[in-house]
């Protein structure tokens, strides 16, 4: 018996399936295709970053046994494009963390499955990348949860539910990085971070029974930021350069609404917000400018049985440095391109095309650098809907007029930008996000100092290995000023800080920096 498929066989006289049995039947001396020598560096570059415990991934691809158990699938899934999940063309721009196979690439799974997925050495494994627990970029200065589980009735509706998280800030924190985690990926579509400065969203949440208050669209309320942050599926969180990021207000309330999809079951959620500090002040904050409806020159709707293009202009009244863009639309959007132009039409900068429009995969693209848009230039945002029988996203059968709106169902024309103001060398400055370690904790092994509790109300306890003993430290607000210091005076010493108001703290000693949280 012929150990190949037989629909390797089929059409014979077509010289692309004979040039295919060619490649993927190993000739005398040439090594099989196996997991740990070619397909494992594939699954961790490519999947892993989702598809492992306490990602949104629906199953783990961790092991030799968890991806051989869905071969086939993966064989599919990759061959067609629709995993893993990237929606910008890439070769129109080019974004941080683009997950594309090359052809080469799906050529090998395709071949290690037709092969009947055979393990190969474990040696030859060049081992899994090493990812946190509970981030995906490092461990985080100060997590945010809604304070319980939200129910999603499983009545097949859009659920806008916004929870209030209390910072207790007694002064300005500057973020370098905002990571949302959801609990569960299954209903959450995605979720938009806001501050509140002035307690009106604890009023709303007070006369609403259920875990937060319900919103559609926005806070309920014109908020002090309507974009702090955001969270998508498949998302990657970005960590904003030395000098770059957002402010949260002292005494203010983080705000995030999320939204969960329609589903037929009852769920639960209870998304954590992840909080990383910058190391030192904000020389430049980070905003964002949206382009929407109202850019349009023209009513925003569908009719039913129509496709309809529609093309926003928005003109950039200073240098801006973008960051990253963001395309949004719903079920029935079928294409984005989103570029500017100088005032004299000459010059032409392509920021993103996104060909097949998917619902499910959005996300905030993150350009590689710092990318300049000249003051004076226009942006243009054409979107495609396809309001006709033919779409299998549509959600009304037969089509009907579909209308601005918050629901699925619903449709939106917006484009975010994040940005900074120009400064000459933005060019230059990666936006590529690394494991963050620039603030090296306390080693917690012997011989070395362990500061307890923390977080910590009234004083802290050093406990301090004798190798210390008479060295000093020095303990400094977020702001780099000095608020304590001394010198380790024995192997239990320790420090009174009822006096400190509450919040984040540097430590620094003789092995590293620690951050203690001040909480009375």
């Amino acid at each position: 018996m012929c150990p190949c498929p037989s629909h390797y066989f089929h059409n014979m006289k077509s010289p692309y399936n004979l040039l295919c049995l060619l490649i993927l039947v190993p000739a005398a001396g040439v090594s099989q295709v196996t997991y740990h020598a070619d397909v494992a560096p594939i699954i961790h570059n490519a999947c892993m970053e989702c598809h492992r415990t306490g990602e949104i991934g629906p199953m783990p691809f961790t092991t030799f046994e968890e991806v051989s158990a869905y071969g086939p699938f993966i064989e599919y899934v990759t061959s067609i494009g629709y995993m893993p999940p990237w929606s910008p063309d890439e070769n129109y721009s080019h974004f941080v963390g683009e997950r594309v196979l090359t052809a080469e690439e799906v050529e090998t799974i395709s071949a290690w499955v037709d092969a009947d997925m055979p393990e190969g050495d474990p040696a030859d494994n060049p081992g899994a990348p090493v990812f946190p627990e509970g981030s995906q970029i490092g461990q985080p200065d100060l997590v945010f949860s809604m304070a319980e589980p939200y129910t999603h009735g499983g009545d097949m509706t859009d659920q806008y539910q916004v929870f209030v998280m209390p910072t207790g800030f007694e002064e300005d924190v500057m973020v370098r990085a905002i990571e949302v985690r959801p609990s569960n990926g299954g209903i959450a579509h995605h979720a938009i971070m806001g501050i509140d400065t002035d307690g009106i969203a604890e009023t709303l949440d007070a006369q609403d029974p259920a875990p937060g208050y319900e919103s559609f669209g926005d806070f309920g309320f014109n908020a002090y930021s309507s974009f702090f942050g955001a969270w998508v599926p498949g998302a990657q969180t970005l960590v904003y350069p030395e000098g770059i990021g957002r402010v949260i207000p002292a005494g203010s309330d983080l705000l995030m609404q999320m939204h969960y999809g329609p589903n037929a079951v009852e769920e639960t959620d209870q998304t954590e917000v992840n909080l990383f500090f910058t190391d030192g002040p904000i020389e430049r904050e980070v905003a964002t400018e949206i382009m929407g409806p109202w850019a349009l020159g023209e009513p925003f709707f569908i009719p039913a049985n129509q496709t309809k293009t529609f093309h926003g202009t928005l003109t950039i009244p200073g240098d801006f440095s973008l960051i990253s863009i963001a395309p949004h639309s719903h079920l029935i959007g079928t294409s984005w391109e989103v570029f500017a132009t100088s005032p004299n039409n000459q010059d032409t900068l392509p920021l993103i095309s996104i060909p097949a429009w998917d619902f499910n995969w959005q996300g905030f693209f993150t350009f590689p650098f710092l990318t300049k848009i000249p003051a004076g230039y226009t942006v243009h945002g054409i979107a495609t809907y396809d309001n006709t029988s033919n779409n299998p996203f549509n959600p009304n059968d037969p089509p009907q007029l579909i209308e601005y709106g918050d629901n699925t169902g619903d449709e939106m024309f917006f484009v975010f930008f994040d940005y900074v103001t120009y400064q000459e060398g933005d060019e230059d400055i990666s936006l590529e996000t690394p494991l963050l370690s620039s603030v090296e904790p306390l080693e917690r092994e012997a011989p070395g100092v362990r500061l307890q509790p923390n977080p910590a109300s009234d004083r802290i306890q050093m406990l301090v290995h004798p190798h210390f003993i008479g060295a000093p430290w020095v303990m400094r607000d977020l702001g780099g000023r000095e608020v304590c210091s001394g010198q380790f005076n024995s192997g239990n010493d320790r420090i009174l800080i009822d006096a400190l108001p509450n919040g984040i703290y540097l430590f620094q000693g003789p092995q590293g920096t620690e951050r203690v949280v001040i909480q009375h």
